[in-house]
């Protein structure tokens, strides 16, 4: 199933979004197992996210190839484990975390590619930066060593109108535009899981994040 389910999503991916632009699909592993991992990238998956640090760190070294996404929420003292070991970071949502993955990877001597996460329907449920503060957050963290900013991510609500929700991703392509007009580290915008993400790409997202959609529904209970 999950090798159809991948070949079914990247011939649909192969046109690219409403822009022409290629789309970079993140498998979303959380829950799933190294096998399960494993043969999505054998089925041409080549990037994989995880949300829970302590589900990154087990899977890590018994995952064969991917460019490793961390996509979930973050505590500053969990960084530690992420450094050098991740290629990009998904949610910079404060500037306490910014900092401290800043700090690290100065320390380790290496430069950390981040997005910066945007709460784009301001739910006191998600973390992230308010749309009207992402541009100035974008360019204070651009110029910090340690960090290398390469766009931008947000997750839709979960109910609104089809019209709002496109609304709401036309804002974060905007945001999007106006970064890379200056910057051409600028490079991903983010948005778009398993139940929005054609809409998302319709509006202009170049980067989705599914699990669902590649490893079917999540067992909960099998996870201690």
């Amino acid at each position: 199933m999950i090798a159809e389910n991948v070949a079914a999503l990247l011939g649909e991916l192969s046109a690219g979004n409403a822009f022409g632009e290629p789309v970079t699909l993140v498998a979303a592993t959380k829950t799933r197992t190294p096998e399960e991992i494993n043969e999505a990238i054998r089925a041409g998956i080549t990037d994989v996210g995880e949300n829970k640090v302590q589900e990154f760190r087990e899977k890590y070294d018994l995952v064969r190839g991917g460019v490793r996404h961390f996509i979930g929420h973050l505590q500053t003292n969990k960084v530690k484990y992420l450094i050098g070991k991740t290629n990009l970071y998904h949610s910079i949502d404060r500037d306490e975390l910014a900092a401290e993955v800043a700090k690290r990877s100065r320390n380790a001597g290496i430069v950390s590619d981040v997005l910066i996460q945007v709460n784009i329907g301001n739910e006191e449920s998600k973390g992230g930066y308010p749309l009207t503060d992402a541009f100035s957050v974008y360019k204070r963290l651009s110029r910090t060593e340690g960090l290398r900013v390469r766009g931008f991510m947000a997750m839709l609500p979960a109910v609104g109108s089809e019209e709002r929700l496109g609304a709401l991703c036309d804002d974060m392509r905007k945001l999007y535009e106006k970064a890379k007009q200056t910057d051409e580290r600028i490079a991903y915008l983010s948005m778009g899981m398993s139940g929005d993400w054609k809409l998302c790409l319709a509006h202009g997202a170049n980067m989705i994040r599914l699990g669902t959609a590649i490893f079917g529904a999540r067992d909960y209970a099998s996870r201690p």
